[in-house]
């Protein structure tokens, strides 16, 4: 089994930065990690994505402005964002897929973007 625990949500005005942590307990193997949000009345969407080896993918409304990286030595994941929108309000959800078959997904952190 693994756990993933995230932090570092919060309010933020509109052209600020927060910084997303993910951390992976348990036997998290060779795995891809990823952060996906739910906005409110939307569906979810995969916002940025890296596999074991760091290369990253990103949704294009964040492209710029995210960046996802990873520590292996401390199985997490961080979302580094700036210039936040009121657009990028949603719960955040940390996302790992274990050897291309196990799918595991943190608790969420709630991130709004508001004056």
């Amino acid at each position: 089994q693994v756990q993933l625990v995230e932090s570092g949500g919060g309010l933020v005005q509109p052209g600020g930065s927060l910084r997303l942590s993910c951390v992976a307990s348990g036997d998290s193997g060779v795995n891809v990690m990823a952060w996906y949000r739910r906005a409110p009345g939307k569906q979810r969407e995969l916002v940025a994505r890296i596999t074991s080896d760091s290369r990253t993918t990103y949704v294009d409304s964040v492209k710029g402005r995210f960046t996802i990286s990873r520590d292996n030595a401390k199985n997490t994941v961080y979302l580094q964002m700036n210039s936040l929108k009121p657009e990028d309000t949603a719960v955040y959800y940390c996302y790992l897929l274990r050897g291309g078959i196990s799918i595991y997904w943190g608790q969420g952190t709630q991130v709004t973007v508001s004056s």
